[in-house]
């Protein structure tokens, strides 16, 4: 079902879900970041499984935080793990492609 908010508001329409609630516009944005660090964690040095683990606890953590500020600053914080994952496999290639090549 669709419901009208303020026409001269950016995000007038609104999907409401089969509860009956309104769905969070923010919300695709979250499901993509979590399906992102999923990916990046299959390789964690600690294993995927205990990275899945505490991925899914601080996810589920903050499921029912509805306000948009906060859910943005939270998506901030989750994309910066996200950059800092990807930094952390590079310098593991890099390290290990400097090991086979160069003596130390």
């Amino acid at each position: 079902m669709i419901s009208l908010l303020k026409p001269d508001e950016p995000s007038a329409i609104r999907t409401e879900s089969s509860d009956g609630t309104m769905a969070n516009p923010l919300r695709a944005e979250v499901v993509r970041l979590y399906k992102n660090l999923l990916y990046l964690g299959r390789e964690y040095p600690k294993g995927g499984d205990y990275f899945r683990e505490r991925l899914r606890a601080a996810f589920a953590k903050n499921k029912s935080i509805q306000d948009p500020a906060q859910i943005k600053e939270m998506i901030a914080r989750g994309e910066y793990v996200a950059r800092e994952l990807e930094a952390l496999y590079y310098l593991r290639k890099y390290r290990a492609m400097k090991k086979r090549y160069y003596e130390e």
